[in-house]
């Protein structure tokens, strides 16, 4: 199986292919330096701040998880016009700018041919890559929404319980396995504010001196913000998984994962295989973004990512 898994991304790297009206290469002809603008910002800016793989897979996230992967988040509220980056959950999502700067190379690279939400998936991908997760060939030929509204908005928390988080994961056609890869593998280089796990400090079954420290850490003023995991913060691998089975989750979301029966054997076997982790990673990101995409003549090409090409 692990053969046959290597060999389908093999053929993704090196075969254009069709995937759910998305293309492998699908900027061949129209941009062909389109990846390779986007991955050398991405890496420029990933010199000087290794927490861009963390903003960058939020951002996504937080995208794909409201409207489908079409962008509507990058969107800029306006006096009277609120749009989803107006929303408590969105208010911390990061690393705007490096869509941005992406996106002004390629306008003038190859104008009004790369989307947005093409830019975002592509980004994260390049981030992941970067802070020593798998590297994996994305489809292409994504759209831009029409739409930025923050009553769409409504993101899972960090307090949910599984078989809730398993319901919204379910309602965008990820499966349970999809769910426990990309919450544990996006919080394996990910941070939280102490306001978001202080019913994890009153868990008497946490890890003491985890618990100890970050007691300490808490005491400080304007709300402190530690690693989710503690061994590797910088890497996107499985060693999340492994502090979860000793009581070292940071998020109740992430401990339950590894004490609950419908999701405690895939956390067991992520942390025992961190090559079973990279492959399974791989496979829910892509699969994360084909999430009701635009393609075709759907939505627009944005001009600027910011705001919607008609100006509204």
């Amino acid at each position: 199986m692990k053969a046959i898994t290597a060999l389908f991304f093999l053929f993704c790297f090196l075969v254009p292919s069709t995937f759910a009206q998305l293309q492998f290469g699908f900027y061949g002809r129209s941009c062909p330096r389109a990846e390779t603008i986007v991955a050398n910002v991405v890496a420029n800016r990933f010199r000087s701040d290794r927490t861009i793989p963390a903003a960058l897979l939020r951002m996504q996230f937080h995208d794909c998880f409201v409207r489908g992967c079409d962008a509507s988040l990058l969107i800029d509220p306006r006096p009277g016009r609120p749009s989803e980056k107006s929303t408590g959950p969105n208010a911390s999502v990061r690393g705007f700018e490096i869509i941005d700067e992406a996106k002004r190379q390629l306008e003038i690279a190859c104008p009004r041919r790369v989307s947005c939400a093409d830019i975002v998936t592509l980004a994260t991908r390049d981030a992941v890559a970067l802070a020593g997760g798998p590297r994996f060939s994305v489809p292409t030929g994504r759209r831009d929404g029409l739409r930025s509204n923050p009553n769409d908005v409504n993101l899972p928390g960090p307090t949910i319980p599984v078989a809730a988080a398993i319901q919204t994961f379910a309602a965008q056609g990820m499966s349970v396995n999809d769910m426990v890869t990309l919450i544990g593998g996006g919080h394996s280089v990910g941070v939280a504010h102490c306001s978001l796990f202080r019913d994890r400090l009153a868990d008497p079954a946490m890890d003491r001196t985890l618990n100890a420290r970050l007691r300490n850490t808490c005491r400080s003023p304007n709300d402190p913000s530690v690693f989710l995991d503690q061994r590797t913060p910088f890497t996107v691998d499985n060693a999340i998984y492994g502090e979860i089975q000793r009581q070292r989750g940071i998020l109740r979301i992430d401990q339950n994962m590894g004490l609950d029966g419908s999701t405690r054997g895939i956390v067991s076997g992520f942390a025992s295989s961190n090559t079973l982790f990279r492959q399974r990673f791989a496979q829910a990101m892509v699969k994360m973004g084909r999430i009701r995409v635009l393609t075709g003549t759907a939505g627009e090409i944005r001009r600027n990512c910011r705001v919607f090409n008609n100006g509204r």
